[in-house]
């Protein structure tokens, strides 16, 4: 009873909250079909306790279910681990170096960033998986990647199963013209269960065998992306402000040599900083090993100088046009806006005709901003920034900085 009170706690049932999502009912759903299918496919197929063989595929198969969910699950309940509300580095000095986070009212420790999502900090953030409904971080990293590894090699058994189980109930049945394809069944056949395989099991077999071989080629390429930066030390995030500082040096010529800072030079040592045998990661989530020639807050300055240049360089201003209620697929804004929605979970902002908007990025139909706002609500820390359609807004024709009073005019 002790064991039981110490799991249920508050804190415990707020997390179970988390399956409560569309990624983790979909996840889960594959899951168990693919599980439930094979196992009732390997009792037609291959009786496990006729045959050694049969036995070996039948444990083999609890084993694949049992370590994807036994990762999943940490992926997801483990979580990424966060930075302190109100982090501030020890020595103040260091502060300069250090973007701040106005809703965690702290300063972002290297290699953390905030997510919108889970509306915090998270540490050494790669991304936020709507699969797990929580960001892939520092802490489960390890378990993410495992299970990303697993399911597809689970999902690659399963379908084996799928396929022999319709071959040696459908050859004896129908006649493809195959003469010459065949395979020596005798030594699983020598007992048959008694469990029909009817029309509709044979659906459902080749609907299991549809998600499996789906879930194979999808995960496998999500697994091989990590296991690309995880062996250069990086995360997703990571690779992109690399590319955006090597973009930066060459535009201004400046002669700078960015060297990525938690590289530690070798595939095998940066393995070893996420996987390790007791399931923890190294290192505490603020400090890290770096390279000789790098500080820890190589990375952070470097982001810093991108956030100034993306104020010279990215942002163009818009005025809106035409209003816009912050719906994800506004049919009334035409097809094309309604059918090219951007496929993120990033917010939509609803906007009113004569707002100004500092647009940062953008697709033929839809661009990404933030809106410019009054001084009472900059000074309340807000901000509004996210995806709205193209054609609600218009290129400003006159020069941003010598209108900024303008536009607060006009948004007032």
């Amino acid at each position: 009873m002790k064991f039981l009170s110490a799991f249920v706690t508050f804190e415990n049932l707020h997390e179970v909250r988390r399956l409560c999502h569309w990624g983790p009912v979909i996840a889960l759903s594959v899951i168990a079909i693919c599980s439930t299918m094979a196992m009732l496919d390997s009792i037609i197929w291959y009786w496990p306790l006729d045959t050694t063989g049969g036995s070996i595929n039948f444990i083999m198969l609890i084993n694949w279910t049992v370590l994807i969910l036994y990762n999943y699950f940490n992926a997801m309940f483990v979580g990424p681990g966060y930075i302190p509300l109100g982090w501030k580095p020890e020595n103040q000095h260091d502060a300069q170096y250090l973007q701040y986070c106005r809703v965690c009212q702290g300063y972002k420790a290297p290699r953390s960033h905030h997510c919108r999502k889970c509306n915090r900090c998270v540490m050494k953030m790669d991304h936020h998986c709507p699969w797990i409904n929580n960001c892939c971080g520092h802490l489960n990293h390890a378990y993410f990647t495992s299970f990303l590894l697993l399911a597809p090699l689970g999902c690659s058994h399963a379908a084996i199963i799928f396929i022999m189980t319709m071959y040696t109930q459908l050859y004896e049945r129908i006649s493809f013209g195959w003469s010459t394809v065949k395979i020596d069944m005798s030594a699983v056949r020598q007992f048959q269960p008694l469990m029909p395989f009817s029309v509709p099991a044979f659906a459902a077999t080749l609907f299991a065998l549809g998600l499996a071989l789906g879930t194979t080629i999808a995960v496998g390429m999500l697994f091989f992306i990590q296991m690309k930066v995880i062996l250069r030390n990086k995360t997703s995030i990571e690779s992109w402000i690399e590319e955006k500082a090597k973009d930066r040096i060459q535009h201004y010529q400046t002669g700078e040599e960015f060297i990525f800072p938690y590289d530690l030079g070798g595939r095998w040592l940066n393995f070893k900083q996420v996987f390790t045998w007791s399931g923890t990661p190294k290192g505490d989530g603020i400090v890290w090993p770096v390279h000789p020639k790098c500080n820890q807050h190589t990375l952070t300055m470097e982001q810093l100088k991108q956030k100034a240049d993306k104020r010279v360089r990215s942002q163009v201003q818009y005025q809106v046009v035409e209003d816009y209620n912050g719906a994800c697929c506004p049919l009334s804004k035409g097809l094309q806006t309604f059918f090219r929605t951007p496929c993120t979970e990033e917010p939509r902002i609803a906007l009113n005709k004569g707002d100004i908007i500092l647009a940062t990025r953008g697709t033929k139909w839809w661009m990404y901003g933030d809106k410019v706002l009054n001084e009472e609500e900059m000074k309340a820390g807000d901000r509004v920034r996210g995806w709205f359609p193209r054609r609600c807004v218009e290129k400003c024709h006159y020069d941003t900085a010598a209108n900024d009073g303008t536009s607060d005019k006009k948004v007032n």
